[in-house]
């Protein structure tokens, strides 16, 4: 599955929901202040903008933003929420786009660095990162833990999520560090809809050594935006990365 592929029409259809979710304002109104803190006064770019759930509400904030995504479906999306004027986007890969300018912040949330398949993307994507910041910028990264200790022997699939008209299951390929994400959704009737995502993990320490490789300085990691002590029972992670100030 292409990158291309998944982030269709459809799914851009059906991407946003407004109020729940990872829409939720307690989902996204920690996300936006932090947001707004680390940009400091400057200019952020977003990879892999979507439809723009944060950043129409960071640009909200004052905060000029400039998105990058490869999906036009979802680029479209965020055009009827704020026109190009507002929030300019290219369109292209985050692992190697060259956007003009130079950036105090540099994001990409909700784990899309996994949907990058490869170490070799996913450190390019890291070292685009740098490329795009000023000396002291920092790259925002919010990612999901593997959940790996719930893999007994022979089995190869976890449920993270079961709720009412929801069932969240993933399956792993240890060896590759693949992971693909089901998401079947269902009412009372017989029939419920699957989607299917690829994706990389990567553990906190490989992505430390990932941003070492690109410049970076691990400067904060905790276990959500509020900033939640960073443990290891934590699910997610927010790690902050900044270039050396003289750099």
């Amino acid at each position: 599955m292409r990158q291309e592929e998944i982030w269709d029409a459809d799914t851009a259809g059906s991407y946003d929901t407004p109020g729940v979710g990872m829409f939720a304002p307690e989902v996204v109104g920690p996300a936006v202040d932090r947001l707004a803190e680390l940009a400091d006064g400057g200019r952020a770019l977003e990879f892999a903008i979507g439809t723009g759930r944060l950043a129409v509400p960071l640009a909200g904030r004052g905060v000029p933003v400039t998105g990058v995504d490869l999906s036009g479906p979802m680029i479209e999306r965020l055009r009827t929420k704020a026109d190009e004027e507002t929030i300019p986007v290219i369109v292209g890969d985050m692992a190697t786009v060259t956007v003009p300018g130079r950036y105090t912040l540099v994001y990409l949330v909700y784990n899309t660095i996994s949907n990058l398949l490869t170490q070799a993307e996913q450190v390019a994507c890291f070292r685009n990162a740098a490329r795009h910041l000023v000396p002291g910028g920092r790259f925002v990264i919010e990612l999901w833990v593997p959940e790996l200790r719930k893999l007994p022997p022979g089995q190869q699939a976890t449920v993270w999520q079961c709720a009412p008209g929801y069932i969240g299951l993933d399956t792993y390929d240890v060896l590759r560090q693949h992971v693909v994400s089901h998401h079947f959704t269902f009412d009372d009737g017989r029939q419920a809809r699957l989607t299917r995502s690829p994706h990389r993990y990567i553990w906190p320490a490989e992505l430390d050594l990932m941003g070492q490789l690109a410049g970076f300085e691990l400067e904060s990691r905790h276990a959500d935006w509020a900033g939640a002590e960073f443990t290891d029972e934590s699910r997610t992670h927010v790690s902050v990365y900044r270039l050396p100030a003289d750099a």
